[in-house]
Formats: C-alpha cells, sequence, structure tokens
C-alpha cells in the first residue's frame, strides 16, 4: 500500500504507472459511463436538457443517485429509463444510502458553488426501505442497485454492516437485480489485523455482491487498485473512475490528478468490471468537469 501522508504532500509523478505491463484496451466493451452525481449542483434544474447535453459529450451509461428531488430526479423508475433511451443512452444502475444520512449538527454548512447550502431530498435507505427500494428499482430496468455507504467504525459496526448486505444481497438476487457497494476511504483503515473492505468481501457471496471500487478514494486511502484486483479477482464489477489531487487530496477531472488510469483499465478483466462511471464530487463547473474527463478517457481507450 501507498503510505497516506506521502500520497497528499509529496506525490510528483501519478501513481501506479508502472502496475501493469499490459496494454489498455483498444476499444473497451464498455461504454463510457457518468455517476449522474457529478451534476448533484445543475441535473434538477432541468434533468432532460442536462442528459441531452451529456450524451452529446459522449456518454453512453448512466448510473443515477438521490438528489434534490425525490424519485429517480422526480420521476418514477419507468419513466426515467425512457427519458435516457430516448437521448440513446442506458441506465444500468442506482446509487441508494446504506442507512438514513448522518448529520452533524456541529459541521460547517455543505454550500454549493453560489454558496448557497446543498438540499438533499430524504432518501429512502437499505436499512429502513429495502424491499421498497428493490421492487422500485426492478421495475425500472437497472441491472445493478449500488449502496452507497455503510457504518465501518467499529466491528459491531462492519458486522451490521455485513449482515445488512447479505440479506440486501439475497433481496436483489430474488428479484433479479445485483448488489453492489460503493466505497470512501475509512473502509481501508486498520481494524484489528484486516480492514473492514476485507471483511466485506470475506463475508459476502459473489453472487450476491459485487464491489463498486471508488478507485479515487481507494487510491487517496493508500490502496493500490491493481494490486486489490488481483487479490479478489472479478469482485469489482462496477467502478467509480475518479482523479485525486495529490496536494489537497481532492477530486479533479479526469488527467488533472495523480491516477494514471491506464495500467488500471489494463486490469479490468482480472476486476471483474463490466461498468465504469466517471465521477468527481461538487465540481465548480460540472459539464467543464465531465467534458475534461471525456477527453481523457477518449485519449486512453480509443
Amino acid at each position: 500500500m501507498i503510505d497516506r501522508r506521502r500520497f497528499l504532500g509529496a506525490l510528483a509523478a501519478p501513481v501506479f504507472a508502472g502496475a501493469l505491463a499490459a496494454p489498455v484496451f483498444a476499444s473497451p466493451a464498455q461504454a463510457f459511463g457518468l455517476q449522474l452525481f457529478t451534476l448533484f449542483d445543475v441535473l434538477d434544474m432541468d434533468v432532460q436538457g442536462t442528459l441531452r447535453e451529456v450524451a452529446r459529450i459522449g456518454y453512453r451509461d448512466l448510473q443515477s443517485s438521490y438528489s434534490k428531488q425525490a424519485g429517480i430526479y422526480g420521476m418514477k423508475p419507468r419513466e426515467f429509463a425512457a427519458m435516457v433511451g430516448e437521448l440513446g443512452m442506458a441506465w444500468s444502475s442506482h446509487h441508494v444510502p446504506g442507512e438514513p444520512r448522518r448529520i452533524d449538527p456541529n459541521a460547517k454548512p455543505f454550500l454549493d458553488a453560489s454558496g448557497r447550502p446543498r438540499v438533499f431530498a430524504k432518501a429512502l435507505n437499505l436499512r429502513d426501505n429495502l424491499h421498497e427500494i428493490v421492487d422500485a428499482i426492478a421495475d425500472g430496468g437497472p441491472r445493478y442497485l449500488v449502496c452507497a455507504g455503510v457504518p465501518t467504525s467499529t466491528q459491531a459496526d462492519v458486522d451490521a454492516s455485513i449482515a445488512l448486505l447479505n440479506r440486501a444481497g439475497e433481496a436483489c438476487r430474488k428479484a433479479g437485480l445485483m448488489l453492489s457497494l460503493h466505497n470512501h476511504e475509512a473502509e481501508f483503515r486498520p481494524m484489528g489485523d484486516s480492514t473492514p473492505y476485507e471483511m466485506i468481501l470475506k463475508h459476502t457471496r459473489p453472487e450476491q455482491l459485487t464491489m463498486e471500487l471508488d478507485i479515487g478514494w481507494a487510491v487517496k486511502a493508500g490502496v493500490d487498485p491493481v494490486a486489490l484486483f488481483r487479490r479478489h479477482p472479478g469482485r469489482f464489477g462496477l467502478w467509480h473512475v475518479k482523479d485525486i489531487d495529490g496536494q489537497r487530496g481532492l477530486p479533479v477531472p479526469l488527467g488533472q490528478g495523480v491516477i494514471d488510469y491506464v495500467p488500471i483499465f489494463a486490469a479490468a478483466g482480472t476486476a471483474g468490471m463490466h461498468h465504469y462511471y466517471v465521477e468527481h464530487d461538487f465540481p465548480a463547473d460540472p459539464m467543464a468537469s465531465i467534458s475534461t474527463s471525456m477527453h481523457y478517457l477518449k485519449r486512453i481507450l480509443t
């Protein structure tokens, strides 16, 4: 693993540049994907118009998330699926919280680019609304239901989260869906002689849970994605493709940070990847960010 302090303070060159010698795919089978959370500050203003621009930029595979509106950007799943299809794109997955959002009363307001507090619609969560969520998404069309995160602060948290994931994974399987789990940094911190992430991999079944590796947060936590794929081949059906600024440790458009995605994409077969989604958390200019990231992907993948 890469030392996190070195990563944040002294990285001058892209990481993992020599992790794998094999060439990147000449023409990847997977469509260019986008996690729509990247567009949180603008999408709800004009869903159809924004998605039309997303398609024009070149994205063809979408992952939805919770937003400022209830439902799927104010729509029922079937309505959203129809809109996406009319624009020439596919809707392959949806993000939901594992538990209710925990708000720190002492935290500073979460502001958007204009300085206004961001507002999140109250979202259903897997712990309290599992079957309601599964039924809605199964009726709408996406193949994957992605848990955005689970508590992992203590061993008790990890044990409860594993139980939730196994329960949700079975419910998804019965409904014809596949459950996936997204990570942040905390899942990779040491806990005893392991990490929460490794415990989750060990105590869940591959046929019921595929991991959505957020490569940006994993790298920031000191993880080598290619080495992780080799330890657990086939477990990483989804990726969040995110770049990280080496000095501030914050997300940036692809190609502007420290992550070299050429060797990572070359290991897609080992990972078992089926879909990848560009993600940039709360960019100052969302459309400019996804355009920059698209240019980077086209350069390394075509």
